[in-house]
This record gives C-alpha cells, sequence and structure tokens, in this order.
C-alpha cells in the first residue's frame, strides 16, 4: 500500500469525525440492548443505559479484533485508501444516522458505515476499489443476522413456553424479570463487541494509508482501540430515546420472557458474527428476535406495518450513505 502525505492534523481531525460516528453509533444502537428491559419495567431507562454502556466498554476484554481486520483490510483495496474516502465514508455514515435517529427509524449504523465506504471508494477509484468477498459475506449478514435472529428467538419462546407450562404467570413473571438482566447484558457485550470495532477497523485504514501504522500489524494501536470502546460506551450512556419507543413497543408487545428470549437469541448470533470477523448491524439482529418472539406467541402479535418500515430503512440504508458519501467524497477533495 502506498503511504500517503497526510497531515497530522487532517488524521487528527478525521480520528475525531471517527470517533463522532462511534459516539452516535453508541446513541443510536443504544435501542437495540436496553428497548426490551426498559419496556417491560424490569430496569429504569437511566439505569438500563449505565448497565449497557459498562458492557460495551467490558467487551474490549472479552472479544478478538476480527471484525476491525475486516473493516480495515476486508472491504477496500488498500490503494484505494486515502484521507478523502475515510472522510467521504465517515460523512455519508454520520448523516444517515442523523436521519435515521431523528425520524426514530432503527437503522443500521454498521450498513451506513459499509455504505458510506463504497460510496467513497467507488467515487474516487471506480468498482475496482472494492474488496468482493468481504462485501458480499457482510451483505448476506444484511438476511442472514435478522433471520437467525428470528430463529433464535422464536425458539428460545417455543422451549421457555414449554419448560414453563406448568408454572403460574406471576412466577414466570418474576423469575423473567431477573434473568433478562443476564440477557441484556449479554447482548450490549455483543453490541460493544461488534461494533467499536467498525470504527476501529476505519481509523485503522486511515493511519495504514498515512504510514502511522503498517498492513503487518495483528491489530490497531492501543490507544484505537481504547478510544473507540469508550466512546461507544459514552453513546449508549446518552441513549436514543426516540427509537427506544420503536423498539420496545411498537413492533410487539413484550413481557419479561419476551425480552429475555429476544435478547438471548440476538445475543448468540451477535458473539457467532463476532467470531467469525463479520461485521453485522445489531439492528437487524434484535429486530429479527423481536419479531420472532410476537410470532411465536401469534402472527398477529407482530405489528407488520411497522416491521415493514424497518426493513426499508435496511434496504435504502447502503445506497442512501453510499450517495452521500461519494459527494462528501468531492467535497472532501476540495477542502482537505
Amino acid at each position: 500500500m502506498q503511504t500517503l502525505q497526510i497531515s497530522i492534523y487532517v488524521v487528527a481531525a478525521l480520528v475525531v469525525l471517527a470517533l463522532l460516528f462511534d459516539f452516535m453509533n453508541g446513541f443510536h444502537d443504544a435501542a437495540n440492548a436496553i428497548a426490551t428491559v426498559v419496556s417491560t419495567g424490569v430496569l429504569k431507562p437511566q439505569q438500563a443505559v449505565a448497565m449497557a454502556a459498562f458492557f460495551n466498554v467490558l467487551a474490549v476484554t472479552v472479544f478478538p479484533l476480527t471484525v476491525a481486520a475486516t473493516i480495515g483490510k476486508g472491504t477496500i483495496q488498500p490503494w484505494a485508501i486515502d484521507h478523502y474516502v475515510i472522510f467521504g465514508a465517515l460523512v455519508g455514515a454520520v448523516f444517515w444516522n442523523l436521519v435515521t435517529w431523528y425520524f426514530g427509524i432503527p437503522s443500521s449504523s454498521s450498513h451506513a458505515l459499509i455504505g458510506g465506504l463504497v460510496g467513497a471508494a467507488v467515487a474516487k477509484s471506480g468498482t475496482t476499489a472494492l474488496v468482493s468477498a468481504g462485501l458480499i459475506k457482510t451483505i448476506a449478514f444484511i438476511i442472514v443476522s435478522p433471520l437467525l435472529g428470528f430463529i433464535l428467538g422464536s425458539l428460545m419462546m417455543l422451549l421457555v413456553s414449554w419448560l414453563f407450562v406448568r408454572s403460574t404467570p406471576m412466577k414466570v413473571d418474576k423469575w423473567f424479570r431477573r434473568l433478562q438482566l443476564i440477557s441484556a447484558s449479554m447482548y450490549s457485550l455483543g453490541h460493544g463487541g461488534n461494533d467499536a470495532q467498525k470504527t476501529m477497523g476505519i481509523i485503522w485504514m486511515l493511519l495504514i494509508a498515512g504510514g502511522y501504522s503498517s498492513t503487518h500489524d495483528a491489530m490497531p494501536p492501543w490507544w484505537v482501540i481504547l478510544s473507540c470502546y469508550t466512546a461507544i460506551g459514552l453513546g449508549t450512556l446518552f441513549g436514543g430515546w426516540r427509537i427506544v419507543k420503536t423498539m420496545g413497543q411498537k413492533i410487539t408487545k413484550l413481557k419479561p420472557v419476551g425480552g429475555f428470549c429476544a435478547e438471548t437469541g440476538g445475543a448468540i448470533t451477535l458473539f457467532i458474527a463476532t467470531a467469525l470477523g463479520i461485521p453485522v448491524s445489531t439492528t437487524h439482529t434484535i429486530t429479527g428476535a423481536i419479531v420472532g418472539v410476537g410470532s411465536a406467541q401469534k402472527m398477529s402479535a407482530v405489528r407488520w406495518g411497522v416491521a415493514g418500515n424497518i426493513v426499508w430503512a435496511w434496504v435504502l440504508t447502503i445506497p442512501a450513505s453510499a450517495f452521500v458519501a461519494s459527494v462528501a467524497w468531492w467535497v472532501g477533495t476540495k477542502i482537505l
């Protein structure tokens, strides 16, 4: 990979922009981890976001940096990466996050970032700049992650219904209020483990392009790792209440047992994806799990109109962020 002459001030500004995206990722996706535990009344909102933020950051001690490697080395050809591409990708992703947060739509910060990278890289060098294997794997999981969440969420719901068939509703509610604390914690751990690494990958790309890191390094510098986990944790701590309502109540009415099943199914999906180094959407995953839990009870329990609107947002995320990123790339070449 050719080392570019990038001013340290430009690198610093882009690192700050990347950490802003990471903060927004936590802010935007906080609902994924806490909506169910808040909507079922197990925790108050302030308690839920504090717990989610703690486990977001704790993920640094649990997961290998496989997702960061996929983003940093497996989506865009190294020769196509420069500070203009990074700028365009981040602007495209931040823009889409702001739009969907404003309208309370639980879209994917992850795929906004992927779309931003694709749009900026193609604007610069055409489709030859793309690494097809990494992108195909990521795009495939747009379908696989919510489907796996759906299957695991519904199976968990059916298993729990069978195991507790002779228990009273009050006893079930009491048990699963406690168990939901564990499932929400595990989902927050998976969220931090997968999502914080995406920003690490972006910063790593920039440092390699500027000669501040090497393609031979096994992992990004430690300051990148710690700052990314801290930024996503702080974003989660501030929370995204517009999206909490959509995730926790509008798709289907959840009780503690349903919240536990959805979070557990979603957490398992995230753990698998992170172990495989696949950047997936925590939004897609938990939405699929919530729909699975609702449909396991009865199909009419799911508000399919709301779910359909969310799917449309998923479909538009990559092309919309790619378009904005391509425009931002052109602007970046004029101002950076």
